[in-house]
């Protein structure tokens, strides 16, 4: 199956200022037992400076932009699909985004999604990134046979900001394209509305954009939590760091009122939840997370043959 032409999808930003933030390492395994997720990288190019990616509770051993590239991934995919007696949905990019930088030219993802095509077995990925249309033709083989969810990441609308807070991914109104191409192509969607940064995003007319959004690209769920944002130890350093450098006094505001707790909750999250419950109630958009990870981990099944057909 040939790969689609990344010139004609304007696919960027280019990946040749990031190949050297990487280094080659050989996995042990591939699938997580419970739920059959999996990452091929691990760290990230894209700078977001609220990633709880980044917290020390997950045992990162080298810098999170170093990004560990997992060469096996293909080969050991392969092994655990054909060990699986049931075929399932494969999840990837809870904990590192499947389109890297450094993904345009290594095609790690691209690989395991060929594999995951032909042994039968359903997709779904998590990314901020453009890059994902480069793979449209497997995703679409993936979806036609079996199923195939693309999560996107949207929470900034205001491209100022996002280039502050996330420098290294597509702009927010790409997102949405990437969204509305998908929706074009048949392959169903969902939205992560979260982290939602108190004193920053969390406006009535940032969530309203990115639910307008959502509606107009026929988005099937959105996941948001809360109106809030989580910090801790090895991700709270880099985001204090940020807003000390693009909004001062911010960092002293949010000491004061949150100190270290781990849930910073918006002080508008209450008015916004109601809003954002109450529009996709009214478009039919899942809101409950528990109901969208039941549709995320649904995997199809083939209909029975009729005793009358």
């Amino acid at each position: 199956m040939e790969s689609a032409n990344p010139a004609d999808l304007r696919i960027g930003p280019d990946c040749r200022n990031f190949v050297r933030d990487m280094h080659y390492i050989k996995a042990k395994s591939i699938l997580t037992s419970s739920h059959a997720g999996m990452n091929v990288y691990r760290g990230c190019t894209h700078g977001c400076v609220y990633c709880d990616a980044r917290s020390t509770v997950y045992g990162m051993d080298h810098p999170f932009g170093d990004v560990a590239v997992k060469v096996n991934a293909p080969e050991l995919l392969e092994k655990a699909l054909r060990s699986k007696r049931k075929p399932c949905m494969i999840g990837t990019g809870a904990m590192a985004d499947p389109y890297q930088h450094c993904e345009m030219q290594l095609e790690i993802t691209r690989k395991c999604l060929g594999l995951i095509y032909r042994y039968g077995f359903g997709a779904t990925l998590i990314t901020k990134s453009d890059r994902v249309l480069r793979d449209l033709d497997l995703l679409e083989a993936i979806n036609n046979r079996t199923k195939c969810v693309v999560q996107m990441s949207l929470t900034i609308m205001d491209e100022a900001l996002s280039r502050k807070l996330e420098p290294g991914v597509c702009p927010s109104r790409r997102r949405v394209e990437v969204l509305r191409e998908l929706q074009r192509h048949g392959i169903p969607t969902v939205v992560w509305l979260c982290p939602v940064l108190p004193y920053l995003s969390d406006t009535e007319a940032n969530i309203v954009a990115i639910l307008d959004a959502c509606v107009e690209t026929g988005v099937r769920g959105i996941i948001c939590f809360n109106m809030g944002m989580t910090l801790r130890e090895g991700d709270r350093e880099p985001y204090y760091a940020a807003l000390d450098r693009h909004f001062p006094g911010l960092k002293q505001r949010y000491i004061q009122e949150y100190g270290n707790r781990y849930q910073l909750a918006s002080p508008n999250g209450p008015a916004l939840m109601d809003l954002f419950r109450r529009r996709c109630a009214e478009n039919g958009i899942l809101s409950d997370p528990d109901a969208v990870f039941a549709y995320l981990n649904e995997f199809p099944q083939a209909e029975e043959p009729s005793l009358f057909g």
